[in-house]
């Protein structure tokens, strides 16, 4: 793994592999692509579509359905009272509905009717992976400046950028004074300091015996991690992971 091997060589700090992972349940539409972790229950956006669940964290089972207004959804964060849903563009393996943006945005969505009360463009024009809502802040991936973008949710006013460090950036997760990012081309999952991007810590899965890293977030300790079974280019995977939630025991 040559992502790995440059950032030991760096001496950064030490990897380490994921050594349980396990497998929880499917989504309902079976393809997560995005995750947010809250104590009355596990979100899931699901990428084609683009419906925001709620499930129950023992068993799956659907506590509440928000259809959305998102497209391509790669990212989501609950926060403020309002979901936030992660558009990477247009739609992934369906048709566009009439009038369907494009861009690549964030659609924030009232959770108990799905109507969309507020719509902002990614401020570097690009795509969108990983959204957090944290610390009165959104916080979520900006690929062509490479950086995670730190937001005020009222202004969407740029308050802060901390740099990327490897390709593909996905899932983002709170855990101060870091935030993880989920890096799927790489299998790595690293910790990096919310003032200037500093590694802190690094854990590590193994592309081909495990699922494929996309949606992510932490609870109680623990990392939650999602295979949408989606490549890059909407196609897909035929991963025997695809569809479901996984959970790392740091």
């Amino acid at each position: 793994m040559l992502a790995a091997a440059s950032l030991r060589a760096k001496g950064r700090v030490p990897i380490r592999k994921a050594t349980i992972i396990t497998k929880l349940f499917k989504s309902p539409d079976g393809h997560p692509n995005a995750l947010e972790a809250t104590p009355e229950g596990l979100w899931v956006g699901e990428q084609v579509t683009d419906i925001a669940y709620l499930l129950d964290w023992k068993t799956g089972e659907v506590l509440k359905k928000v259809p959305t207004e998102s497209s391509n959804t790669s990212g989501m964060a609950y926060g403020g009272g309002y979901l936030w849903m992660g558009a990477n563009g247009g739609p992934a393996l369906r048709q566009p509905r009439p009038g369907e943006l494009t861009y690549g945005r964030i659609v924030k969505v009232d959770v108990e009717t799905g109507r969309t009360v507020g719509l902002y463009r990614i401020p570097d024009e690009g795509g969108v992976h990983g959204v957090l809502y944290a610390d009165n802040s959104l916080w979520f991936t900006c690929f062509k400046w490479n950086v995670i973008a730190r937001v005020d949710p009222e202004t969407f006013q740029v308050q802060h950028k901390i740099p990327l460090h490897l390709t593909r950036p996905h899932g983002l997760a709170w855990d101060p004074p870091g935030i993880w990012v989920g890096y799927s081309n790489d299998y790595l999952f690293l910790k990096q300091d919310i003032r200037d991007g500093r590694v802190l810590d690094i854990v590590s899965i193994e592309k081909g015996k495990d699922p494929d890293p996309h949606g992510m977030d932490m609870y109680q300790g623990k990392m939650y991690f999602c295979d949408a079974g989606i490549s890059p280019g909407s196609v897909e995977s035929k991963s025997p992971f695809a569809g479901y939630i996984y959970r790392i025991d740091l």
